[in-house]
């Protein structure tokens, strides 16, 4: 595995993120700043805000696994599942170099999380 390649994908990634993270935050600060409002105005300013804070976390839980998964290739267990130690399939690395989670771990992520707590999806 060409670790150095992953390191420069992960870090060209993670100044991609750090810029749109800067660029969300200024818009959803200049989204109220018309000075002519009415009700429709404000509705439509905070939606934009709302659409940018939502897409700016989203960024910033990207830029944490991206983060994360350089300090994994600094310790040297870049490509191995954090859950089960198996290798990550190196097609998924090749997808999401920040993946943590081999294909199957990852699943039982996405699962667990779509399931209430309780156990219950009434």
């Amino acid at each position: 595995m060409n670790l150095e390649r992953f390191k420069q994908r992960l870090l060209e990634k993670q100044r991609e993120l750090r810029s749109e993270i800067a660029r969300l935050g200024e818009e959803a600060r200049d989204s109220g700043g018309a000075e002519v409002r009415d009700s429709t105005d404000d509705a439509t300013s905070s939606q934009g805000i709302s659409e940018s804070l939502q897409e700016e976390a989203l960024a910033s839980e990207t830029l944490i696994q991206v983060e994360d998964a350089l300090k994994r290739i600094e310790s040297g267990a870049f490509g191995k599942c954090i859950a089960c130690g198996r290798e990550i399939e190196t097609a998924r690395l090749e997808a999401v170099p920040w993946a943590a989670y081999c294909l199957k771990d990852q699943e039982k992520q996405d699962q667990a999380a779509r399931v209430p707590l309780g156990g219950s999806s009434l």
